[in-house]
């Protein structure tokens, strides 16, 4: 299990590898063995089997689907104006519902807008929702609010959209979404997405599963004939909880889930990709949310760089099964970025590839 090649085929019967070739002298041993490796590593090749089926894993809200969209972009030419178009409702939802977090935020709180045209109730909203949404982002009391982050729910995305200049943008008719306002949506994934793509001399199936606990139980469909899997994890997640249980912290969630993955008798021999994702709001967030707070074994202060080591060393703890593990910093909403890594992770899987095949 875990290889993406099939078994070499021995060389045929027929295969010239004695006596004289035209032009050439009486064949001498090292001249046999010689073409015999030849013969072989041309068989490798006739019988590498390119395809590679990887699993994208992780808990809800990991950044696994913006994974998915990065591929599309990177390696499928990106999104045309008629799939762009099909997410104008999808960030339109994404802004308002998160506009209206903010407000329940408030009052669970009892909190109240520091400015007198910020406290409308969201049907008496003024005609320009750009406006409206904009001035409630910047409103005097959002600092005690975020402050308070972790006790409700915001998308990571709501800073980027709240922007003024994003905001006048999505709010007007003719409005298209840019690939930015694709890759920073949220829909919540469920079921089983499959994308498939050329990655070098690589054909890549990749499976994107939901990652909230209801939807775990549909992973094991995907578990057969799995060459890589991409375990994506957010490191801004350590103070924050699961949307389906208040009281399981998110970051916790992911080492036991991976502790699961990592040691299961479907992946003995697999390769696991760890991709530490969300490095940007993790950088942002540290300063003002001690890690230690929630990890009191962690003893690295505010540096960004120390707190990303002790978690990837949480995670390499659960290995027992002692699988190669891959680990990579990512921030899945930089094209760029997911560009590097990924010549990276090509690297890695045809490696891997080549290794299962017996010609490494």
């Amino acid at each position: 299990m875990g290889s993406c090649v099939s078994s070499p085929s021995p060389p045929s019967d027929h295969d010239d590898s004695s006596g004289e070739r035209s032009g050439g002298g009486p064949s001498t041993p090292e001249k046999l063995r010689s073409q015999a490796i030849d013969r072989q590593i041309a068989e490798d090749e006739r019988n590498f089997k390119k395809e590679c089926k990887i699993l994208l894993l992780g808990s809800g809200e990991s950044g696994k689907s913006t994974i998915v969209k990065q591929m599309k972009i990177i390696h499928l030419h990106g999104y045309s104006t008629e799939e762009l178009v099909m997410y104008r409702a999808v960030v339109n939802r994404n802004i308002v519902e998160s506009a209206q977090a903010l407000i329940l935020a408030m009052r669970k709180f009892g909190l109240d807008c520091e400015l007198s045209e910020n406290r409308v109730t969201p049907s008496t909203l003024p005609a320009s929702l750009a406006f409206a949404i904009h001035s409630l982002w910047n409103d005097p009391v959002m600092p005690a609010l975020i402050a308070r982050a972790n006790e409700f729910y915001l998308m990571d995305s709501a800073p980027y959209f709240f922007e003024r200049a994003n905001l006048e943008r999505i709010c007007k008719r003719d409005y298209v979404p840019t690939q930015d306002d694709v890759l920073r949506s949220r829909v919540k994934t469920t079921g089983i997405t499959e994308t498939r793509f050329a990655m070098g001399p690589l054909l890549i199936h990749m499976f994107d599963v939901g990652g909230q606990r209801s939807e775990r139980k549909k992973w094991i469909h995907c578990f057969e004939s799995v060459t890589s899997i991409i375990f994506c994890v957010a490191l801004s997640e350590y103070d924050q909880v699961l949307l389906e249980e208040r009281q399981q912290n998110r970051m916790k969630e992911s080492l036991a889930l991976f502790d699961g993955v990592v040691n299961s008798r479907w992946f003995f021999s697999t390769s696991i990709i760890l991709f530490l994702n969300k490095k940007d709001v993790f950088q942002e967030k540290l300063p003002r949310v001690p890690l230690i707070k929630y990890f009191p074994e962690y003893a690295g202060g505010a540096d960004h760089n120390k707190a990303a080591k002790f978690i990837l060393w949480k995670f390499t703890q659960a290995n027992r099964a002692r699988l190669s593990i891959y680990p990579h910093l990512t921030q899945a909403t930089d094209t760029r970025n997911i560009r590097l890594v990924f010549a990276a992770v090509k690297e890695t899987i045809l490696h891997n590839a080549l290794k299962d095949a017996g010609i490494m």
